[in-house]
């Protein structure tokens, strides 16, 4: 199998179904169980890939929200040193015993319905998701995403946030999660776009959480990624050269480093895919069916 660098270097679309290292090489599509439906509470229903639903796309993700069975809640956390509070959503599991935790970070559009529905679909496989929102206090009148007037008024709050500041609030989402009595004391980071790359830095983080998932988000620079302790597992579009062009010099570093990088692209899929499912003449709704299950099974592995 040819490497990822050459891949890229030959081919300007950064194309191939899952592109990864010769370890992980994705099983084809046609050969997995076909998907099928599952009607949730209220008629919605979600498309199933070998028993796990995949989440709902953007357009659908608060009327999935509406009729979820699984407990969710806005909790306030402290932020060491501010006296901002970080808004933060949780959602349990309906399990008996102890769950992992996942710290969902959220793309550049901030805590979004999406996001927690992302969260709350997690929660459906099993796990504990805590999902914060990282510009907490900075929006008008000392609110958060959803006191931003637009979608881009969000941006800007995104932008303003320092590297320390996102790496202080992170740290206090994850001292929560830490302290919950439902959760067995493993950790993993799942980030999409601007947070996918945040997920990705953050194996750099120490202590390193137990697993990392970017979905694609860029990765870290050659200062951090020697750093990179955490198995990074990563879901890229295919049609996404900005983020596709970072790859190779990560995979160069943390396989001399022998540590566990898995980046997979998605042929003809584009930024955001795992969002805007129906986008892209199928390709979307392809790779969310390839990339979703693979994540949950990588989850699976190193939190329970």
């Amino acid at each position: 199998m040819r490497s990822l660098a050459i891949a890229l270097a030959l081919a300007g679309l950064l194309g191939g179904c899952a592109h990864a290292l010769p370890k992980t090489r994705p099983t084809p599509t046609s050969s997995r169980m076909p998907p099928s439906s599952k009607a949730a509470p209220g008629g919605v229903s979600a498309e199933v890939v070998g028993g796990i639903a995949l989440p709902a796309a953007e357009a659908d993700a608060k009327e999935r929200l509406d009729t979820s069975p699984r407990h969710g809640e806005f909790v306030d956390v402290a932020i060491p040193g501010e006296p901002t509070k970080l808004r933060t959503w949780v959602v349990y599991p309906e399990r008996k015993d102890k769950a992992g935790t996942v710290l969902v970070i959220h793309e550049v559009y901030g805590l979004s319905d999406w996001i927690r529905g992302v969260a709350d679909q997690l929660a459906a496989e099993g796990f504990i998701a805590v999902a914060p929102d990282l510009v907490s206090g900075l929006g008008p009148g000392g609110g958060g995403t959803d006191s931003a007037a637009g979608r881009d008024d969000v941006v800007k709050l995104v932008h303003a946030l320092t590297p320390q500041m996102i790496r202080a609030r992170i740290d206090a989402a994850r001292a929560y999660a830490a302290r919950l009595p439902a959760a067995n004391g493993k950790i993993a980071t799942l980030g999409f776009c601007w947070g996918g790359g945040e997920s990705f830095a953050y194996a750099a983080h120490q202590p390193p959480p137990d697993a990392a998932v970017v979905f694609y988000g860029v990765s870290p620079d050659s200062a951090t990624l020697p750093l990179v302790m955490a198995p990074v597992l990563g879901n890229y579009g295919g049609d996404d050269a900005r983020v596709d062009a970072t790859i190779p010099p990560a995979q160069a570093t943390v396989e001399r480093l022998h540590r566990s990088y898995e980046p997979h692209l998605y042929e003809g899929a584009g930024h955001g895919f795992l969002r805007a499912q129906s986008d892209r003449d199928g390709a979307n709704l392809k790779a969310t069916r390839e990339a979703w299950p693979r994540t949950i099974a990588f989850l699976r592995k190193h939190l329970e």
